[in-house]
């Protein structure tokens, strides 16, 4: 790689955050779940101010995705993903929950396990 391929790539999520290092909110984990609010409508308005990975992250959780899935999808850092999921629900764009085993307080699913270990690797 060549020193300026390696300065473009680090200023790159710079750029994509605005900046920020970490999101407004400090309940964001790797197997949070994020799931967009609505689809959107061609030409909506609301999307206009949206980065690219914005988009993207709205089309991929259309269906229940985690974090970490998110993240491995955009080939991304998990905190700079968290920003922009932290951007999404902020303009109400997207809803984040604990995965179900979590939320009802049972143990937690092997197979989700996997899964979150699966998307970790892929990063």
């Amino acid at each position: 790689m060549e020193p300026d391929d390696a300065d473009a790539q680090s200023v790159r999520p710079y750029t994509i955050t605005q900046g920020r290092t970490a999101p407004a909110r400090d309940d964001l984990t790797l197997i949070t779940l994020v799931t967009t609010v609505e689809p959107e409508p061609p030409g909506r308005a609301a999307s206009r101010g949206l980065q690219p990975e914005h988009r993207a992250i709205l089309r991929q959780c259309r269906a229940p995705a985690a974090v970490a899935e998110i993240a491995a999808g955009l080939d991304l850092p998990i905190s700079v993903a968290k920003i922009l999921i932290d951007d999404l629900v902020a303009l109400g764009r997207a809803t984040t929950r604990p995965p179900l085993a979590v939320a009802a307080g049972s143990t937690m699913d092997m197979n989700l396990l996997r899964a979150v270990r699966d998307g970790l690797r892929r990063l």
